[in-house]
């Protein structure tokens, strides 16, 4: 009697753990090609920098995935805020774990190399980062090594190697140069990785209606793969996607992975009034986010967050959950420094926003007008 009463009990921890925990993640199938991802994104940028341990990145990781998550996104320069130190970091936390609980092919990747910077660490004996054929191979080389897989899914193209604003900001100061790598060569190098078998697809990351465009056509002319999805930032305080790149996402079925829908963990309310909690990225990055420091950041967020007590919800999983309905968005990515901040962000997944409420958040977007671009 006790040997059967226990087996119930283990059959009935059996079941929630297959059906309850994972039975309200939803995922998009993303177009020409055989990925099919979470509607949330486990962001990881923070693993192995001051904010988060090696275990923490193991624990977040355990978590997103017993809730039906199966879409990491990482980058080369990983960990934040970038240092030679702890650059590879995250790639080396998720590649330990990855070997520990054999999950890779339940997993899928999406990693990044740098675009043009300053930051010759990364690439010791270069002047600077480019998106060079003899670069990304290099790049692709030391993600595989560190996260101890043969192959990446998706590979982006962390920011253009022409000069840009791609960071803060909505203007557009022209830099006549030569000094360019020819966005045709960044192509053909992603096109050898593919055949090579070192990455499946390819993405762009932090780009532009004119440099999608460009992807594209050259794709169609030389008959070489086109990117799969942009990465780029969105949330309540910067919907400037939807100017120009949301209409390229659904006609040329390219979809956004939506990063920061928190606004740098403005959007959760934490920061109003000038608080600074301790432990968080504005007290320990400094001025590393000024585009969440201009003069309307503040009472735009707090009019979103009067709209969500209005409506009885979380502000956080409201802002997370407005980034998820869009539907030119692919996959929102989370990102959170503790388990009780990743619990709550995943939740979002459950949050359904009423007619009313969109109504009232695009009315907040009509006065405050994407005030952290």
């Amino acid at each position: 009697m006790l040997k059967y009463v226990h087996f119930k009990k283990v059959k009935k921890r059996l079941f929630h753990y297959l059906f309850e925990t994972k039975k309200n993640m939803k995922f998009n199938k993303i177009p020409n090609t055989d990925l099919n991802v979470s509607q949330i994104c486990l962001g990881t940028m923070t693993w192995g920098s001051m904010q988060n341990t090696e275990q923490d990145g193991y624990e977040q990781m355990d978590y997103a995935v017993s809730k039906g998550v199966n879409f990491f996104d990482t980058a080369e320069l990983y960990s934040i805020p970038p240092t030679k130190e702890t650059c590879g970091a995250t790639n080396r936390i998720i590649g330990n774990w990855l070997k520990k609980t054999k999950k890779r092919n339940q997993i899928i990747i999406a990693d990044k190399v740098v675009g043009r910077s300053g930051m010759n660490w990364i690439r010791p004996g270069e002047k600077e980062t480019r998106l060079n054929k003899k670069q990304i191979n290099t790049a692709i080389d030391n993600s595989l090594k560190n996260l101890q897989i043969d192959h990446v899914d998706i590979y982006q193209l962390h920011w253009p190697d022409r000069p840009l604003n791609v960071f803060s900001g909505l203007e557009y100061e022209h830099t006549e140069t030569n000094d360019v790598v020819p966005i045709l060569e960044t192509m053909e190098a992603m096109a050898s990785l593919i055949k090579a078998g070192k990455i499946k697809y390819y993405g762009l990351s932090n780009e532009t209606p004119w440099g999608t465009s460009q992807y594209i056509k050259l794709a169609e002319k030389h008959n070489i793969p086109k990117p799969i999805t942009i990465q780029n930032a969105y949330s309540l305080i910067n919907r400037s996607y939807e100017v120009g790149l949301s209409e390229i996402s659904i006609r040329e079925k390219i979809g956004l992975l939506a990063y920061s829908p928190l606004g740098g963990g403005h959007l959760t309310g934490k920061y109003l009034g000038g608080k600074k909690p301790a432990g968080t990225r504005e007290v320990l990055w400094g001025n590393r986010f000024d585009r969440y420091r201009t003069p309307n950041t503040e009472p735009a967020v707090k009019a979103y967050y009067e709209v969500a007590k209005k409506h009885n919800i979380d502000p956080a999983q409201m802002a997370i959950q407005f980034c998820i309905i869009q539907k030119f968005v692919t996959s929102t990515i989370i990102g959170a420094t503790s388990m009780e901040q990743l619990k709550k962000n995943i939740d979002s997944i459950d949050l359904s926003l009423t007619n009313d409420v969109i109504k009232d958040i695009n009315n907040v977007q009509l006065i405050y007008s994407n005030p952290c671009p």
